[in-house]
Formats: C-alpha cells, sequence, structure tokens
C-alpha cells in the first residue's frame, strides 16, 4: 500500500510546492504596487510571501485559498443558496448526467447500425467525424439560441451539448468493439447455424463490453465539458459555468479556481463510478480482473 500511496503523494506535494512558488511570482507585482501606497519598504521575505498568498483577487491564487472558498461556499453555506458551489455543481451534474445517458445510448444505437448496414457504414461515419471538428464553443450558443426560440430552456439544451460531445467517443469505442470478434469466431457461430441476434447478442456485445466502457470514460468527462460551456451561453440557468463566467467578469479569481476544482473533482468521480460499472460488468461476465 506504502509503495502505491508514496509516489502519488511526492508528486502532489511537488504540484502544491511549485503551486506556491509561482503565486509569489505571478502575484508579487501587485504586492510591491500595494506595499508601496503603504509606504511599506524592505519587507521581510517570508511575510513578502505571506502578503502574496492572501490577496483578495490575486492573478494566482494560493492553494490554501481554493480550498478554503470551496469549504465555505459549500459545507459552510445553505446548499439552496444560489451563491453555493454545492447548488451549481449539482445543476452541471444533473445536465452533465442526462446528456451522457442520451448520449452513449445514441453512440450504442448508432454503432449497432453502422456494423450491420454497409450503406449505414458509409453515410454516416464520415458525418459522425465531421460533426467533431465543429469548435463546440461555435456549436454551443447557437444550440442554446435556437431551442430557447421555440421554448425549450433550461436542462434540456445543456444535456443536448453534452450528448453532442460524448456520443463520438461511444460510437467509435462500439464500431470498433463489436468487429472486434475475429473471423473464426464469427464461423464458429455459423456451423452452430446461429441467426444474426444470437452472433450479436452472444459473441458481438460481449466482446465490445471493454471499448464501451472504455469510451464512457472519456464520454462522461467531456459530458460535463459540454455542460460547463453551455452554461456560459445562458447565465441565468446557473452551474459550474456561469460561476466561471460571473467569476471572470469580476476578476474573482479565487472563485474560478474554486469552480474548476470542482469540476475537476465531479469528473473524477464520474469517471470511477463508470470503472467501478466495468468492474461490476466484467465480473458478472466472468472476465477476468
Amino acid at each position: 500500500m506504502l509503495n502505491r500511496i508514496l509516489p502519488v503523494l511526492t508528486i502532489l506535494i511537488a504540484i502544491v510546492a511549485f503551486w506556491y512558488a509561482m503565486a509569489i511570482h505571478m502575484n508579487a507585482p501587485w504586492q510591491n504596487t500595494l506595499n508601496t501606497r503603504a509606504n511599506l519598504e524592505n519587507v521581510p521575505v517570508t511575510e513578502f510571501a505571506q502578503q502574496t498568498w492572501a490577496q483578495a483577487k490575486p492573478v494566482l491564487p494560493a492553494p490554501h485559498q481554493v480550498f478554503s472558498e470551496i469549504w465555505s461556499a459549500t459545507v459552510a453555506m445553505d446548499l439552496t443558496s444560489k451563491r453555493s458551489l454545492a447548488y451549481h455543481s449539482w445543476i452541471t451534474l444533473s445536465a452533465t448526467l442526462l446528456g451522457f445517458a442520451f448520449g452513449t445510448v445514441l453512440g450504442v444505437l448508432l454503432a449497432v447500425a453502422i456494423i450491420h448496414n454497409d450503406a449505414t457504414d458509409r453515410s454516416l461515419m464520415p458525418w459522425i467525424i465531421a460533426s467533431q471538428t465543429i469548435p463546440i464553443l461555435a456549436v454551443a450558443p447557437m444550440i442554446v439560441v435556437g431551442l430557447g426560440a421555440v421554448g425549450l430552456t433550461g436542462m434540456i439544451p445543456k444535456a443536448l451539448i453534452s450528448m453532442y460531445l460524448s456520443f463520438f467517443p461511444v460510437v467509435v469505442g462500439m464500431v470498433k468493439g463489436l468487429r472486434s470478434p475475429e473471423n473464426i469466431q464469427l464461423d464458429l457461430m455459423r456451423t452452430y447455424d446461429a441467426n444474426s441476434w444470437q452472433v450479436f447478442w452472444k459473441l458481438r456485445w460481449p466482446a465490445a463490453m471493454p471499448f464501451l466502457f472504455a469510451s464512457m470514460k472519456v464520454g462522461i468527462a467531456i459530458s460535463l465539458i459540454g455542460a460547463v460551456v453551455a452554461e456560459l451561453s445562458n447565465a441565468a440557468g446557473g452551474g459550474l459555468g456561469v460561476r466561471l463566467l460571473t467569476g471572470s467578469y469580476n476578476g474573482q479569481t479565487v472563485q474560478i479556481w474554486a469552480a474548476l476544482f470542482l469540476a475537476a473533482g465531479i469528473a473524477a468521480v464520474l469517471v470511477a463510478l463508470v470503472g467501478s460499472a466495468e468492474k461490476y460488468v466484467n465480473a458478472r461476465m466472468g472476465a477476468r480482473a
């Protein structure tokens, strides 16, 4: 256990130390200005460092400032308050999960259609690939505004943008997974007089499971990115993207970093949950760990 934890702790300590050093470097010019205005001269190095780590609107907030903001805006605040990061995290999480569910179902259905129909493969696959070359920052406002014009607001536009990003890795992974059985395995199924449905359910689908879960891990992470980007286009709906936007408008870098860390933490938990689901399914299917 110690051999697994020690390398992680070493890297973590190195990152935090580098972060504190960069906070001094990046906040020093403004701190020098503040000290000059206050007629403070010959400030000791240790005190100067502490000053750079305690600025109200630093260029780069220190780690303890970020985690203090996360604590005060979540645990120490009413969860239903619109100033609570927990409230905004739930809005982003809801849109992420709904969009991920839509994207996974759509990706699997498209993959099944592609492997069973050559015309679908030739006609759909190029469009699926081309769809991902369009920057999401350009698509998101058009979707939010367009759906808002027909009365669809709130979570649905954000979920559709999450779906737009998450279906691609699922469809690509599932196509590869469903095509992964070798010819000799397909020939064996034919010798058993298996029909198309039996070949799919008893051979292709189990073979595609590792590809599906690998794709889902990518898909759920970028679903969260899609939800945050969608929130940037609709500040009235709330969410971590709105917190990033308002923090940017007001120069509240501590608020921005706190929202970023919460988004990263949510993504890590969601990926871990998909990994746990993968282990459960593998165990039920009798696969080796």
